[in-house]
This record gives C-alpha cells, sequence and structure tokens, in this order.
C-alpha cells in the first residue's frame, strides 16, 4: 500500500522523511529516469545550475532527488534541478529515493516544491497556485497553510495571470517585479499596464511613482462629476439671476429655458403690439 505523499505535512518533512527512510535511497541510472511533464518551472536559468553543478562536484549531492517507478524506468518527482546539474556534470548515476506516488500526487508534489523553494518566476507561480486551486480542487486556505503564504498573496499572485500578456513576458524574463507587477494592475487599460510595466521594466518609474500615479487620475475622474455638478449649479444660479434682473427691468414675465447652463432660449410675455415696441425701445436702450 502506497504511503501518504505527506503533502498535509508540507514538503521540508516530506524530505525528511526520505533521507531517514535510508532504505529508499538507491543509485540509479541518469539514463533510466525521465523530467515530470508536471513540473511548473517552464525555464531553468543555466547559470544557476552551472552554480550548483559547482557545489555538487566540491561537496557531492547532499541529498537525493526523489523519482517514482514508471515501469520501464524512473520519472522525478522533486529535485529535477539537482538531476541536471549531475547531467551537467557527465554523472552516470545519481542517488534517489524511490516513493509510491499517483500522477496527482505527483502534479501536486512538483507544484509545491517549487513554490516554496522559491524556484519559480511570477508568471509560474502564479500558475502553480491556479492549477493547484483548479485542478487539485485545493482551497486558498488549504493552499496558503502548505506553502506558507497568506491568502491575499496568493490570490495577489494569480491576479498576475490577467495581465498583458507582454507584461506577462516581462515577468517571465525577470524585468519586472511582482511587486510592480501588483501595483499596474490598478491600471484602467491594457494600454496602460503596458506602458507603465515597460517604464517600470527600463528603470524610469517607482513603484510608489506608479501607485501615486494611478491614486491620482482615479481621484480626479472621481471629482469630474463633482465638479461638473458643481458648475451646472452655477450657471443655473446665474440664469435665474437674470430671469429676476429681466422682469425687473421690462416689468414682464420672463423665462430662461436651458438644460445645461450654457445656451438655451429667452421668452418674454407681451399682451399687443404697443406692448411689444414697449419691450424692444428697454431693450435697445
Amino acid at each position: 500500500m502506497a504511503k501518504k505523499s505527506g503533502l498535509g505535512k508540507g514538503l521540508d518533512a516530506l524530505f525528511e522523511d526520505n533521507i531517514n527512510e535510508s532504505q529508499g535511497t538507491q543509485t540509479i541510472r541518469m539514463s533510466e529516469i525521465e523530467p515530470n511533464k508536471s513540473q511548473p518551472r517552464r525555464h531553468f536559468d543555466e547559470n544557476a545550475i552551472t552554480t550548483l553543478a559547482d557545489s555538487i562536484r566540491q561537496h557531492g549531492l547532499i541529498q537525493p532527488i526523489l523519482v517514482r517507478s514508471t515501469g520501464t524506468g524512473y520519472q522525478i518527482v522533486a529535485g529535477e534541478r539537482r538531476w541536471r546539474a549531475c547531467r551537467m556534470l557527465g554523472m552516470s548515476e545519481i542517488p534517489a529515493v524511490v516513493k509510491e506516488f499517483s500522477d496527482s500526487e505527483t502534479a501536486q508534489i512538483a507544484l509545491i516544491e517549487n513554490i516554496q523553494r522559491e524556484d519559480l518566476n511570477p508568471i509560474e507561480e502564479a500558475a502553480a497556485y491556479k492549477e493547484l486551486m483548479e485542478n487539485y480542487n485545493m482551497t486558498q486556505e488549504e493552499l496558503s497553510k502548505t506553502v506558507g503564504k497568506s491568502r491575499s498573496a496568493i490570490a495577489n499572485a494569480v491576479r498576475l495571470l490577467n495581465m498583458p500578456e507582454k507584461v506577462q513576458e516581462l515577468l517571465r524574463k525577470g524585468e519586472l517585479s511582482a511587486g510592480q507587477a501588483k501595483a499596474i494592475a490598478a491600471a484602467e487599460s491594457e494600454e496602460q499596464m503596458i506602458d507603465l510595466a515597460e517604464r517600470a521594466a527600463n528603470g524610469q518609474i517607482t513603484v510608489r511613482a506608479i501607485e501615486k500615479l494611478l491614486a491620482q487620475k482615479d481621484e480626479e475622474e472621481k471629482e469630474e462629476p463633482a465638479k461638473a455638478d458643481t458648475e451646472k449649479k452655477q450657471a443655473m444660479n446665474y440664469l435665474t439671476e437674470m430671469e429676476i434682473s429681466l422682469h425687473e427691468t421690462l416689468s414682464r414675465k420672463v423665462k430662461i429655458n436651458s438644460k445645461d447652463g450654457k445656451k438655451g432660449t429667452i421668452t418674454i410675455d407681451f399682451f399687443d403690439p404697443d406692448d411689444l415696441s414697449d419691450i424692444a425701445s428697454k431693450l435697445t436702450t
């Protein structure tokens, strides 16, 4: 019977179990091992792999990789960076802990291992969170406890997947940070997001400046309707005053009609041609 994967205890506990169970450690030929297709990491930093390879050359592989049997060979569950570094060194064999895992457990462990070890770029991390929640029915609360991050941090990370592809590419390349992207996400259009992201990536604008710019624009948008209402009220008050003034000057009923307070019509009552002539005389003097 397969033992529990240890997901509930976290990856640290899982690896501790693996190391303590010496009977599970084997030396396996590199040619018999294949990478995990569910590996969330899509890009491996060659410089980082080279640095890891140098460390392994000097000190040896301190922690074995974790694999499962496929029947014809082995598949990496955790430790692909170590496997790649050993392959770079030309090693023909590698220490490995062999355990039984289902496809679901293998995928989850691969995702969680990378998240906990902070090996992913922001987009890979966000995609990992999303896959764990959507494909493996993990709630934000469960995910938060498993990876040791707050629910808000997870929610903010997943929102990055809604950003324009150009912004996501800057995040993948490491030219834009998750903090910068979080500030940019408040922009109202994709065009503005891309513009701010490119400026931030080029060092032309800081996170604080982005937040200030977007907050100021939001405040201006809120003030616009209020400002328009105030201007209209002032204009209507002025028209009322003009009605009273004309009434007093002409001694006739005067009505000014306007929808916006800027343009409209004036209606003046008269009783006969002589009265109209009298009004015209008063208006021209």
